[in-house]
């Protein structure tokens, strides 16, 4: 007899689309009747379904399914304290990543796929069903946030770059421009910002590429125009402002990795039990808390993520 045993966020099939969901996709097919008949260059206002639900991501649909225990993290927070070595080493580089030209922007999928694909990330977007979810986040440095991210599950790329057999891994690749961002004029780290994970681990639910949070376009300091959220792991595996996709065959090393190894390796999974070489990992400082709390195995994402490491032997999965 097979029992499937429920993730920790799901619920019955009946209750996946709330009414006013369902009524507002119905009223969207509705809508797009009534454009048409209408006739061409006509439109039915600036805040019509059509306007909200065809090239353009806010106010996306919110997944009932991704529940959190804990509080939202303040806006005014998450968009003050931020790392984005490109810009800096400090906390406090919001002001210097608006140096960042997110327009145009131009992403590449290549490597081991049938096709390879280049485009403006405006036309990607297009190709994808955008939806609102609430991640913990939770920094290697042992402080964590709640967000709410609008994107789009990386799976999805996954499936429109039809990858081929052989590749195993994805690696993604942020911006080079040191004109631009400062930060990249320090030679002695390997630019451009690479991070990668495994085809099991991009294609698992909870990996979420972020355009968005809080309801809006991502600032440009956590990572404009797209980039990556995999809630499980610790916050430097999520690379900003991706600009490259690759499929691949072999393990690559990723930047911090490259940079010190001893301290951040390739998995880079959430345990309280193994500590930073030079900090506790067992608790955390939530944003805008007062005081400390347990950090969970996997970040809270054990009964969805597990299972992806289970046949691992001799791997360092949480550094």
């Amino acid at each position: 007899m097979l029992i499937k045993s429920k993730k920790s966020w799901e619920m019955k099939e009946s209750e996946a689309t709330s009414e006013p969901v369902f009524l507002n996709r119905r009223a969207l097919v509705k809508a797009i009747a009534a454009g048409a008949a209408l006739g061409p260059g006509l439109t039915l206002g600036p805040k019509s379904l059509i306007a909200r639900e065809i090239g353009a991501q806010f106010p996306a649909v919110k997944n009932p399914r991704y529940r959190i225990d804990r509080n939202v993290t303040p806006e005014k927070l998450v968009t003050s304290y931020n790392n984005f070595y490109e810009f800096g080493s400090h906390k406090e580089i919001a002001s210097a990543a608006q140096a960042l030209k997110i327009r145009p922007w131009r992403v590449i999928i290549d490597g081991l796929v049938n096709k390879e694909i280049e485009l403006g990330v405006d036309d990607l977007f297009k190709k994808f069903q955008f939806e609102e979810r609430l991640y913990r986040f939770r920094c290697v440095e042992a402080w964590s946030m709640v967000l709410p991210w609008t994107g789009f599950p990386l799976a999805d790329l996954v499936k429109l770059a039809q990858p081929k057999t052989q590749a195993k891994f994805l690696i993604m690749q942020t911006f080079k421009n040191p004109e631009m961002a400062r930060g990249q004029r320090q030679f002695w780290y390997p630019w451009p910002y690479q991070e990668a994970l495994t085809l099991d681990e991009a294609t698992n639910e909870l990996a979420f590429i972020a355009t968005g949070v809080f309801g809006k376009s991502i600032p440009k300091q956590m990572g404009a125009p797209l980039r990556l959220v995999v809630p499980w792991k610790y916050g430097f595996k999520s690379i900003k402002s991706i600009v490259r996709f690759t499929f691949t065959k072999k393990r690559p090393k990723t930047f911090w990795e490259s940079v010190q190894p001893r301290e951040y390796g390739f998995w880079a999974n959430v345990n309280p039990a193994v500590d930073h070489p030079r900090w506790s990992q067992a608790t955390e400082r939530p944003l805008g808390g007062s005081g400390r709390i347990k950090t969970l195995l996997y970040n809270g994402y054990s009964s969805e993520v597990a299972g992806l490491y289970s046949n691992l032997k001799g791997e360092d999965l949480f550094k």
